[in-house]
């Protein structure tokens, strides 16, 4: 097809696609001011192909154009070329090798996740940091789905990062060894003061039953209560994030799920649920994301844990594939959760009631020494011991 013909079906079909998202913005006001943008953007449209200084490929502007709507609409929220959308609608499974990375889009890709143990952690990332660049392509137009498919490799591969933390001028290239992930999702110990810990890796299948057994083995054992640690926990699913609640809730709202016109699904605790009743502080930081935002706000909602540390990443949404022309797509946030309370975790997060600033570490800087956020845990545990 010659330049002049894909300029004709970009005009042709563009307006379908801004018409089909101002449907879906819903109220005719939306819809209006749509009308609108849309005759701004079609004047843009016609300038690019007539007086560009050289003649613009037309795909690649209808994709930038695509792109900067869903960049629009909130970090999880995407743009799919036609290969992407292949691999979503055919569920690809992700190859083995893993970083302990979890991301999101925020220009780069923005680290939001970095699993304990993990090659990631060992290397010193952290989340804030911003990728550039993996094995030398740059990511600032690969979609967080992309992004997290091209972390992933055979066990023993490697990748290269290339990353900007804060306002260094320079950025950093950090080689990576895509590894298994790990084998035990939950662990636990006693404090030197007596205290339970329990760290979640992940909410994986068996992360809500093997929670239960960890914090009841330490009631059993006669802790005066536990640390929940979900710092950095931003992998795995909502829902298993929603049954390991159920073990420390007795009775009230664990999770609500809204979507289009606030139509809400409500999950409850039901009988049997609530059977550990042992003090708890939950730990969290800017890294905790997804379900362990839920499990968070579900246990914090209802009076059971008091939350210590950093607001969490606000990644706690449902997403759907919206088909586009030409085979491309939309990965759109159709349902967000909240809280008991009926505030947004998505794009908001759950705020701590004990704030813990986290350090900013330089790349070659050795971090402060001690666990300020552990230690002002056990304050909190103490305190509710003594209340």
């Amino acid at each position: 097809m010659s330049s002049k013909s894909r300029w004709l079906v970009f005009l042709v079909s563009t307006p379908f696609v801004l018409l089909a998202i101002g449907g879906l913005l819903g109220a005719s006001g939306a819809k209006q001011e749509t009308y609108q943008h849309l005759r701004v953007f079609t004047d843009v449209v016609d300038r690019i192909s007539e007086t560009y200084v050289e003649p613009a490929d037309p795909d690649k502007v209808l994709d930038g154009a695509m792109r900067g709507l869903a960049d629009g609409l909130d970090s999880m929220s995407t743009f799919l070329t036609p290969e992407e959308v292949t691999l979503v609608s055919q569920n690809a499974p992700l190859p083995p090798g893993e970083t302990g990375l979890a991301i999101m889009r925020q220009y780069y890709l923005r680290i939001i996740g970095v699993r304990e143990g993990s090659s990631a952690a060992r290397a010193g990332l952290r989340p804030g940091d911003l990728i550039r660049a993996i094995d030398g392509k740059p990511t600032r137009e690969t979609s967080a789905l992309t992004g997290t498919r091209l972390l992933r490799g055979a066990v023993g591969s490697k990748v290269s990062l290339t990353v900007i933390r804060g306002n260094l001028a320079e950025p950093r290239t950090i080689e990576l060894t895509r590894e298994a992930g790990p084998t035990e999702l939950v662990t636990s110990k006693r404090l030197p003061g007596g205290e339970g810990y329990v760290r979640v890796l992940s909410f994986g299948t068996g992360t809500a039953a093997a929670l239960r057994s960890a914090v009841q083995a330490l009631a059993d054992a006669g802790a005066p209560g536990a640390i929940i640690d979900l710092r950095g926990t931003s992998e795995g699913s909502v829902s298993e994030g929603i049954a390991a609640a159920r073990a420390f809730v007795k009775t009230g709202t664990l999770s609500i799920l809204a979507g289009r016109g606030d139509v809400r699904t409500v999950t409850t605790a039901a009988a049997g649920d609530g059977a550990v009743t042992l003090k708890l502080v939950l730990l969290d930081s800017f890294g905790t994301a997804g379900a362990a935002e839920v499990f968070a706000a579900a246990l914090n909602g209802n009076q059971r844990a008091e939350i210590v540390g950093a607001q969490t990443a606000g990644l706690a949404a449902v997403q759907r594939l919206v088909a586009l022309p030409e085979g491309r797509g939309l990965w759109m946030t159709t349902q967000r959760y909240l809280a008991p309370d009926g505030k947004p975790i998505h794009e908001h997060g759950v705020e701590p009631q004990v704030l813990v600033e986290e350090p900013s570490v330089a790349f070659d800087e050795t971090p402060p020494a001690g666990d300020a956020g552990l230690a002002k845990a056990i304050e909190q545990l103490k305190a509710k011991k003594t209340a």
